[in-house]
């Protein structure tokens, strides 16, 4: 037990996705309960991300410093970089139709066939009151108060309350520090819901949707590949740094992102390639790294997208133009809220998935594989964060 806890979580889930393939064939059709354990952790996750969105997009907005049109550029460099991603993902995504390779059981708990208005339905999320989004779990509702509620308090910063507000973000970071710290410890129970997930799938329909998902991840790195090429091409146009410096100088901060799949342990070294190997200035790297990086997610966000179209495509549930809108507007929200730990983007997919109506029973197919596609949109993470403080540099 003491060599399995100190294995890294992507071994635990691969040795949880063999032993789930091994009792899905001995048990059979009999493996189909195994699922309540899946969902036991799901459900805990999901509980997780109310407090772990809201706190992080408070603690982000309350304890930045930046001046307001160097953050106005950095916004815009941001968000555009975060939109071309998930464009580039939903256009992989709907060229490649990767679901459409993969067949598994119904979900358990319906698909939505009500008419979908996302005006409306975005309308109907905005909060009535302050306590109804947190008893609700209604995530956008939680979003839209934490950002109120964070603006406000940021233009108390510099009165009278000014020593409040600094005690509030100490209390701020404590308390997502517990949320972290809680999720660390239920990541140990992720490589048994995979185990179980795999256990069912196997057993109720063999290996077919497990070897299709190669679709999915060769449609995962694809787009990220393209999403580089955009920064590429953005670095030549907007900044001094020429693409070929900007990859031998930014070559140590990749790397370290690949291998741990945590852009919050990579800062550091990222900081470093942007101050002594690219030679941009402290003040542009401190505003596009520690604070540019605490909002972009690129790749994240890309992945998000993509997982929300491929689950749709293999359970047959047509996404419409209005519903991929949506999924815009939630990956790009999901995103910010992402903590730069690994799997915390798991946490957020949920949120995704629950603002679009799809069933999250199946999350836990995707994790097998997650180990890669983690250390890919990890380390696109960091290349945006890089790309990003090169163009505010200039």
């Amino acid at each position: 037990m003491k060599t399995y806890r100190n294995l890294p979580l992507f071994v635990k889930i691969l040795i949880g996705a063999v032993l789930g393939a091994i009792l899905g064939i001995v048990l059979g059709k009999q493996a189909a309960p195994l699922k309540l354990i899946s969902d036991i952790v799901l459900q805990s996750l999901r509980l997780l991300a109310t407090p772990l969105i809201f706190l992080s997009l408070m603690h982000s907005l309350l304890s930045t410093e930046v001046k307001e049109k160097t953050a106005g550029r950095l916004v815009w460099i941001l968000m555009t970089n975060t939109i071309f991603a998930i464009l580039i993902g939903l256009f992989v995504a709907n060229l490649l139709v990767p679901g459409s390779h993969v067949h598994v059981p119904a979900p358990t708990t319906g698909i939505d066939k009500k008419p979908f208005d996302p005006l409306v339905d975005l309308v109907g999320k905005i909060p009535k009151d302050f306590v109804n989004p947190f008893a609700g779990n209604d995530l956008i509702g939680i979003i839209f108060v934490g950002l109120v509620l964070a603006l406000a308090l940021r233009s108390l910063r510099k009165g009278e309350h000014a020593g409040k507000i600094q005690s509030l973000i100490g209390y701020l970071k404590l308390g997502l520090d517990t949320i972290l710290k809680l999720l660390h410890w239920l990541f140990e129970l992720v490589p048994l819901a995979v185990l179980a997930i795999v256990a069912q799938v196997v057993g109720t329909t063999g290996f077919d949707p497990l070897i299709n998902m190669a679709w999915f991840v060769a449609s995962v790195v694809l787009a990220l590949g393209l999403m580089c090429c955009v920064y590429l091409v953005r670095l030549r146009l907007s900044s001094k740094i020429r693409p070929i410096q900007f990859v031998k100088g930014g070559f140590d901060a990749f790397t370290l992102a690949f291998s741990t799949a945590s852009s919050v342990a990579t800062l550091p070294v990222t900081y470093a390639c942007a101050t002594e190997k690219l030679g941009l200035r402290e003040e542009s790297a401190s505003l596009g790294i520690m604070v540019g990086g605490t909002f972009n997610h690129d790749g994240t966000a890309l992945y998000e997208a993509m997982a929300a179209l491929f689950v749709a495509q293999a359970i047959g549930q047509h996404l419409t133009l209005a519903h991929q809108l949506v999924l815009v507007l939630m990956a790009i929200i999901a995103s910010v809220g992402a903590a730069g730990i690994p799997q915390a983007g798991l946490v957020t997919m949920i949120a995704v998935f629950t603002a679009l109506r799809l069933p999250i029973d199946y999350i836990p197919l995707l994790l097998p594989l997650d180990w890669l596609l983690d250390r890919c949109r990890t380390t696109v993470n960091v290349a945006g964060d890089l790309v990003s403080t090169c163009i505010v540099d200039r």
